[in-house]
């Protein structure tokens, strides 16, 4: 039996938090490009939470992260 994992814009907006963080993207890159470590079974699923909320999938990882918090170095 297969599990189909529920994207969330908040569980898409951390995924793409913690890759940001790791330095696997970078935040002007394209929101598509999570794609590559979304697995192809799930991606219409991510895809149409971002259609519900109004992004595009050209627009910045930045957009979809939204505000971030910086602590004091």
């Amino acid at each position: 039996m297969m599990t189909m994992v529920r994207y969330s814009l908040g569980v898409i907006r951390d995924e793409a938090c913690q890759l940001v963080e790791k330095g696997l993207l970078h935040r002007q890159q394209p929101i598509y490009t999570l794609c590559q470590y979304i697995p192809a079974s799930e991606w219409r699923e991510l895809e149409r939470e971002l259609e519900l909320n109004e992004f595009l999938l050209r627009d910045p990882i930045i957009d979809l992260l939204g505000k971030e918090e910086w602590e004091d170095d």
